[in-house]
């Protein structure tokens, strides 16, 4: 017991004569916590929010198509440009960016026809494809019932818009699309799956939400993918003649 005791004391002698030794820690001040270099960079906004800020790339800024756009054979975009925007010519299919991207913010414009032919998927349907493989979903839903997680704003087939928030038809709308391209296991699966937030019409309505895999129109997307790079923003051409203009992206 003794021994014991003896133990203890000397113990907690030594750890007091640390103590003692160890100097104070100096008070924080307010510069401890401040980082001043790299300096952040400037960026200067557009006059509106729609506008391309100072470090976009302008996709299309309602004249000429065929610089930044192909259609999926290479060729030149055989869609109508008028008016600022460009519509799309039935039959002619999909158009996409000559360039490729990985993560990026996306703004576009688009509008359904003003005159409304068809009802559910027939009605204003097109969709903006990320890396051409992943569909946030163009259709017109004003007072236009489809499948919840098939309808204006949804990426296609897996996350429904958290609202509606379509305009009237004949009315321009904006998609701005916040995308974190996938990465990827050795075995071509998904390390990290792309990630998606939208806003439609400047109301949030995909929130940071991860994709099970590319979309399908039959079947269940899934997981296991074979391994891409950087790809297209590509448009659809599904037969109804919805328009586009005002596209820019910033890469990130």
């Amino acid at each position: 017991m003794r021994k014991s005791i003896l133990v203890f004391a000397l113990l907690l002698f030594s750890a007091v004569g640390v103590m003692a030794q160890t100097p104070e820690r100096p008070p924080m001040k307010p510069e401890m916590t401040e980082i001043w270099d790299p300096e952040v960079p400037v960026v200067t906004p557009g006059e509106t929010p729609v506008d391309a800020p100072s470090d976009a790339i302008v996709l299309f800024d309602g004249t000429d198509l065929s610089r930044e756009w192909t259609s999926q054979d290479g060729g030149k975009p055989q869609w109508i440009v008028e008016d600022g925007a460009v519509t799309v010519k039935r039959g002619t299919g999909v158009i996409k960016t000559k360039r490729v991207f990985e993560d990026f913010q996306l703004h576009i414009e688009w509008r359904s026809p003003s005159e409304v032919v068809g009802e559910s998927q027939g009605r204003g349907n097109s969709g903006v494809f990320l890396q051409e493989r992943y569909e946030v979903q163009v259709l017109d839903n004003y007072n236009n019932r489809t499948y919840r997680n098939g309808q204006a704003g949804s990426l296609y087939k897996q996350y429904a818009p958290q609202v509606n928030a379509c305009k009237a038809p004949g009315e321009w709308q904006t998609y701005d699309i916040i995308y974190t391209a996938p990465r990827f296991n050795d075995d071509g699966t998904y390390f990290t799956p792309p990630v998606v937030t939208v806003l439609h019409n400047g109301v949030l309505v995909q929130n940071n939400v991860k994709l099970r895999g590319p979309t399908e129109y039959i079947g269940i997307p899934e997981y296991t993918v074979t391994e891409h790079g950087p790809g297209s923003i590509m448009l659809q051409d599904h037969g109804n003649p919805v328009s586009f203009r005002n596209i820019w992206i910033r890469e990130l």
